[in-house]
């Protein structure tokens, strides 16, 4: 069982910066996958970005490429969503994602395939 607890949402001006935490605790935070997704209002929830167990590997998608980053400190079981010029419709509640694996190097885009998620934390960006 793995437990997930976001932190860091709130609201911001177009243009500026957010990072959000995902603190782990439970089975072995070094084994998991961890995303993030978002789901905006009237809206289903869509993958942002995701990394491979050791962190090697990390997908985003295109609407946020170049201006998200996804990192993942072992030592602290916490997984980062470092946002950049952030756009209003960057506006959704993030969530926090988890999947058990033994491989290194995979990650996953349906978030059918995360087996643990965290509470959400809602972003909001304004004009």
């Amino acid at each position: 069982q793995v437990t997930l607890v976001e932190s860091g949402g709130g609201l911001v001006q177009a243009g500026g910066s957010l990072r959000l935490s995902c603190a782990a605790s439970g089975r072995t935070f070094g084994g998991n996958v961890m995303a993030w997704f978002r789901q905006a209002p009237g809206k289903e929830r869509d993958i942002v970005a995701a990394s491979s167990r050791t962190g090697g590997k990390t997908y985003y998608a295109d609407a946020v490429k170049g201006r998200f980053t996804i990192s993942r400190d072992i030592t602290k079981n916490t997984v980062y969503l470092q946002m950049n010029s952030l756009k209003p419709e960057d506006t959704a509640v993030y969530y926090c994602a988890a999947r058990p694996t033994f491989t290194s190097d995979t990650y996953y885009f349906d978030q059918s395939e995360y087996h643990y998620w965290g509470q959400g934390t809602q972003v909001t960006v304004s004009e």
